[in-house]
């Protein structure tokens, strides 16, 4: 079964956007993906920082 997402409204500047739509073209994804991916990746980091803590 498929895992369900949430769907939340995000604010961002014009320029974060354009930044973001070109980095998500260069990665061969979608504007949702690459944030989607980015925010993922944020938290593993995160998570092994506490762990070595």
């Amino acid at each position: 079964m498929s895992e369900q997402k949430k769907q939340i409204p995000l604010r961002i500047s014009k320029k974060l956007y354009e930044e973001i739509a070109a980095w998500a073209e260069d990665d061969f994804r979608s504007i949702n993906g690459q944030i989607e991916y980015l925010l993922t990746e944020c938290v593993k980091q995160r998570k092994k920082g506490k762990e070595k803590a």
